[in-house]
């Protein structure tokens, strides 16, 4: 194919678009700095300020902070009129306000981690695949933990516990719960918060993780009825919990299966799994759009490297779907699999012997 047969409308709408991720992709790290400077978080009251008035608050350069608003205004983040600048309520509910469920400081983290990490990324691609969760830029696992933090904060008592059939009633009764693969323990400790009279195990097998996550319970004051341990998916002990939970993990396991089963084994025989999980279709076609178009970034770089790290090679992916997500539940033992609720962003499955 020459240049002369090349559809020119179709080459010039595909520009437009390329173009317009490159702006994205290049702001993005402009937003970056807003979080990490606290540019966002001194413009939050909705205040208007100049880029001096700015810069004198937060401690930065003023020409830079110039250019940075500039970027922000053209690009619909900040407001401007007359040489002032000014933060909208509502996307200060996404920029500068990190307990808000519409926050996306951590997910600009998490892509910061990802440039930090693109030669290792390369490496992978190159080779085997394999790129293990403990090997990356440090920002990805709080990034990570801020990200899903959002959703944890206000979906995980509100709505998705809720939605397996007697669990909250066992919580508020004293249950024993495992949360595998756990992470910075943040999905821990909002359980333990909200079910004083239960108690919480969290697992994960990246020791700096659950090191955090001690830290972090004692934060919230919820380490009389919580405790970590370093231990991998796959070496859950057989414990009798009343419930256990994968949040945002099970595809980032090598061997979802194997996970999935000894999480069976350490249930108590009228046990519930919770599988939290990106939100996705079954089939590709279906998954077009922003969110799915992220996850599946995410996906190649973080949770598909992650897998090929591990003994079992079996990678899900970040948009596994439910069937898939089923026919690894049903492997690994569970008879019973159902989608309990399902977000913008989430699906919650429950499994039952």
């Amino acid at each position: 194919m020459t240049i002369d047969t090349i559809d020119s409308t179709r080459l010039e709408e595909f520009l437009g678009r390329a173009v317009t991720d490159l702006a994205a992709a290049e702001s993005a790290a402009a937003t970056y700095l807003g979080d990490r400077l606290g540019l966002y978080r001194a413009m939050a009251t909705g205040e208007r300020m100049t880029a001096g008035e700015l810069a004198s608050r937060t401690g930065t350069n003023e020409r830079l902070v110039l250019e940075w608003l500039r970027n922000q205004t053209v690009g619909g983040y900040v407001d401007h009129a007359d040489g002032s600048f000014w933060l909208p309520p509502e996307h200060a509910e996404a920029l500068a306000h990190e307990a808000s469920p519409y926050f996306h400081g951590g997910a600009v983290e998490m892509i910061a981690a990802t440039w930090a990490d693109a030669e290792r990324h390369e490496g992978a691609i190159r080779g085997d695949g394999a790129l293990a969760r403990g090997a990356r830029d440090p920002r990805l696992y709080r990034g990570v933990e801020r990200v899903f933090g959002a959703s944890y904060r206000s979906s995980l008592v509100q709505a998705w516990l809720p939605a397996l059939d007697g669990v909250v009633e066992r919580l508020e009764r004293g249950a024993l719960v495992a949360d595998i693969g756990c992470g910075y323990g943040l999905s821990t400790a909002v359980m333990a918060a909200a079910y004083p009279s239960s108690t919480f195990v969290g697992y994960d097998n990246h020791a700096a993780s659950i090191e955090a996550a001690r830290e972090r319970s004692a934060e919230a004051g919820v380490s009389d009825r919580v405790t970590f341990e370093v231990r991998g998916a796959g070496e859950v002990p057989a414990r009798g919990f009343d419930l256990a939970c994968f949040f945002d993990a099970l595809h980032d396991m090598g061997d979802p299966v194997g996970a999935a089963a000894a999480a069976r084994a350490s249930l108590a025989d009228d046990g519930v799994l919770m599988v939290v999980e990106p939100r996705a279709a079954d089939r590709l076609e279906d998954n077009v759009g922003p969110v799915s178009r992220t996850y599946y970034a995410g996906s190649t770089f973080l949770c598909t490297p992650s897998a090929l790290a591990q003994p079992g090679q079996h990678a899900l992916g970040a948009q596994a779907g439910p069937a898939a997500l089923t026919e690894v539940l049903n492997a690994a033992g569970f008879s019973r699999v159902r989608v309990a609720a399902e977000t913008a962003f989430n699906l919650v499955l429950e499994a039952r012997r």
